[in-house]
């Protein structure tokens, strides 16, 4: 063999080293990350740190669990928030009744591993801060949260009164 001809064949191999190494890793790489989606007892357990929030009474604190552009259809008040400003602005006003929440009925829908629904029926046992009176206020809910920077936020929350009640 000459000496063209074997630094030809070593160009050669080193290419198809080269090539298949590039392929390789190009396919391990190429794959989604595996990022499992959550399970709907997870999507559940959101409202619980909800509710927790509103027990600090902290109407920052709640805005805090909302991404920066949620919408908020609450369930005692006309005004449709958009911001956090409305957000803090409603729950500043909410959280005078000491509510305190829980699930009668829940459905959740995770639709994949960033985005999920959570919709059904709560109460919510509010006490009137003047009277110290107690009453209780059924209301369908939906809330949409996106895993956003790995931390799930709420960015649509629709409360509505029971129109039967």
């Amino acid at each position: 063999m000459t000496r063209k001809t074997r630094i030809r064949a070593a160009l050669v191999t080193a290419a198809a080293v080269v090539t298949a190494a590039t392929v390789t890793v190009g396919v391990s790489a190429a794959g989604p990350e595996e990022s499992p989606k959550p399970t709907k007892k997870q999507v559940a357990s959101l409202f619980d740190t909800w509710n927790a929030a509103l027990r600090t009474g902290d109407p920052d604190k709640v805005a805090d669990l909302y991404a920066k552009n949620a919408v908020l259809l609450p369930t005692v008040s006309n005004e449709v928030r958009t911001d956090r400003a409305g957000i803090v602005d409603y729950f500043e006003q909410f959280l005078a009744n000491k509510p305190v929440g829980k699930k009668v009925q829940t459905i959740v829908n995770v639709l994949d591993d960033d985005s999920v629904i959570d919709t059904g029926v709560y109460e919510f046992t509010l006490t009137d801060h003047d009277t110290g009176e107690k009453r209780v206020v059924e209301a369908r809910y939906t809330y949409e949260y996106e895993k956003r920077d790995g931390t799930w936020k709420i960015v649509n929350h629709h409360s509505s009164a029971m129109p039967e009640k």
